[in-house]
């Protein structure tokens, strides 16, 4: 009875192994696509022949190429940061108070020549570094309106409006600061992804330029695919939304306020391209393009997608409505303050 006994109490510590699940990764997940390709290619030829598919695809590769630049522009300097930069050098630059850390990595922003899409690498790098989250997302939404290569396209694009270009930097650097302070007194750090929070390790003795390489290649592999979803969602937006309906809107400054707002978000330029197009709608006011400019490189869809890849959904979902609204009304308020009135 005894050994019967214990061996019931063997079999119930020592359960039946679970069985294996087959892997699926993005190697299988490619070869099944081409073998759907394959099969279904006649299908596929007619569909992709439509217009509209070809208009949604050219817009695809139109987003993933001007941003895929400033994306390996971005991981470098995340990866240079992780090797190179103790994090009490950081903790020595920017002040101890939030209230003032925010602004100075704000104006900050000025330094760095790039899109949205590199800013979201660094963004999270400085905060593993041991930076405020409100202080690295200050600089998230400054880096790529304010920099100069931002500012000299928009004076490009608006050769006969030169205080674009002021509206432009006042409205873009007001919501980076406004945003700032706003998470440094209502975020929450459980909003964010425990990948974004967590420390640093020591490099253990490892060469920094091993840290630099690593560093730099999981930040691309793991920006890359959210870029490509938001990508995807911009093509399918953009073609959703018909031309004519901008041209209804000369008059209307308040609805043209809103609509290039939510456009800027749905198209998903790159900022170092977004000034050509708000030139090219000269049937608009300056104001609505204004908000446009400011709006886009502050929240669009991909930026979303990567902020969702890079801090957690829970964060990306409350920090994009709020950056949307704050962005138009200092877009609004810059406006108005530049133009002297409604323009």
């Amino acid at each position: 009875m005894t050994t019967v006994a214990e061996g019931a109490d063997d079999t119930h510590h020592h359960p039946a192994p679970k069985k294996r699940r087959l892997p699926i990764g993005s190697l299988e997940i490619l070869c099944a696509l081409l073998v759907v390709a394959v099969v279904f290619q006649d299908q596929l030829a007619s569909l992709l022949g439509s217009e509209q598919i070809r208009t949604g695809a050219t817009k695809f590769v139109a987003v993933c190429a001007q941003a895929i630049p400033f994306l390996v522009l971005g991981v470098i300097i995340s990866g240079a940061i992780a090797a190179f930069v103790p994090p009490s050098v950081l903790r020595k630059v920017l002040p101890r108070r939030q209230a003032l850390a925010v602004p100075v990595a704000s104006v900050a922003g000025v330094a760095l020549p790039g899109c949205e899409c590199a800013s979201v690498p660094v963004s999270r790098r400085l905060i593993q570094q041991g930076v405020a989250p409100s202080v690295a997302l200050s600089f998230l939404l400054a880096a790529p309106a304010v920099n100069p290569i931002v500012l000299v396209a928009t004076a490009v694009a608006f050769p006969g409006n030169p205080e674009m270009v002021l509206a432009r930097f006042l409205g873009s650097l007001a919501t980076a600061i406004g945003m700032g302070w706003l998470w440094a007194r209502f975020g929450k750090l459980e909003w964010m992804a425990e990948r974004a929070l967590r420390r640093l390790p020591d490099r253990d003795g490892r060469s920094r330029w091993l840290t630099f390489v690593e560093t730099a290649r999981h930040d691309l592999v793991d920006s890359g695919g959210f870029l490509v979803i938001g990508g995807l969602t911009a093509a399918v937006l953009s073609v959703a939304v018909p031309a004519s309906w901008l041209e209804s809107l000369s008059g209307q400054v308040v609805l043209g306020v809103i609509v290039m707002a939510l456009l800027a978000v749905i198209l998903a330029i790159c900022s170092e391209a977004d000034a050509f197009v708000a030139a090219s709608l000269s049937m608009l006011p300056l104001l609505p393009r204004l908000v446009f400019l400011v709006v886009g490189p502050a929240v669009d869809v991909k930026l979303v997608a990567l902020q969702a890849g890079t801090f957690g959904k829970k964060f990306a979902f409350r920090f994009a409505p709020m950056t949307f609204l704050v962005a138009v009304v200092c877009g609004v308020v810059a406006g108005l303050v530049v133009f002297g009135g409604v323009r």
